[in-house]
């Protein structure tokens, strides 16, 4: 099974850098490094390179002009890019657990998708990880939040159960799913355009089309950099896209992936 790792990024390069660091220490690596950059200032590049002599993968840098919050379609670009048979998806302001990968890949199974668990950096010391380039966390750490969260326990993950639905607890900045899943489905809707539901939208259709979802509990664990919310501008349209999709029990979508040979 060749795994790849998916970053979407925009704008951030202090918080990708410490990303990428959670990954060079991962206790199994991927197979390759996509990074799905909507828009990103040359400094980003930057950045990326100089993850290609630390990282013993190879690293691929999808980018698309700056034209406003188009997750979706940076999305679609980055998959249509890679031949990998599973997709471990994360955002570029999640630090990962050094077992992040290896979780993932061992809870890989035909038919679902997976879900992890996201503990959340407190504001207050956002300027000090940065700063300080702090990637690893424990249960004592003073910087997070829901430190419950952040236990790692293979036994009990075992004893989460896939199930049909999405569930509240689903993060589309750390999921992963199958390659041929996505592609059945035409991957992201990208009528979606500005911050919203285009990850839950995508979770929804597999779960039409019969793919079951499981949570990652006590393992799959992510770090989110705490960071003001994005622009909510077009929310309202995004949702009404998701509740026909929920209505309409829809799976493929018509402005998806397929437009990238």
């Amino acid at each position: 099974m060749k795994t790849a790792l998916l970053i979407s990024t925009y704008n951030w390069k202090e918080a990708l850098d410490l990303v990428l660091k959670s990954v060079s220490a991962q206790s199994k690596l991927p197979d390759e490094i996509i990074i799905a950059d909507d828009g990103s200032t040359q400094d980003t590049a930057e950045t990326i390179n100089q993850y290609q002599s630390i990282i013993n993968v190879p690293i691929k840098h999808i980018w698309q002009e700056d034209s406003g919050f188009r997750k979706a379609e940076i999305l679609n670009k980055s998959i249509a890019k890679t031949d990998a048979d599973y997709i471990i998806q994360i955002d570029g302001d999640c630090i990962l657990h050094p077992k992040f990968i290896e979780d993932h890949v061992k809870n890989a199974a035909n038919g679902i998708y997976l879900y992890g668990s996201r503990v959340n950096i407190l504001p207050e010391y956002v300027n000090d990880v940065l700063s300080n380039k702090i990637f690893k966390f424990n249960i004592f750490s003073k910087e997070i939040k829901n430190k419950s969260r952040t236990l790692h326990f293979s036994l009990l993950s075992d004893f989460y159960k896939p199930h049909k639905g999405i569930s509240k607890k689903f993060r589309g900045c750390n999921v992963s799913y199958w390659r041929k899943d996505f592609i059945e489905i035409n991957g992201y809707n990208e009528d979606f355009e500005g911050w919203g539901r285009e990850d839950s939208d995508l979770a929804i259709r597999l779960g039409n089309k019969g793919i079951l979802a499981k949570r990652l509990r006590y393992a799959g664990i992510i770090y989110h950099i705490h960071h003001k919310i994005n622009s909510k501008y077009n929310l309202d349209k995004n949702d009404d896209i998701q509740q026909k999709t929920i209505a309409e029990n829809v799976t493929w979508n018509k402005n998806g992936i397929n437009k990238y040979p």
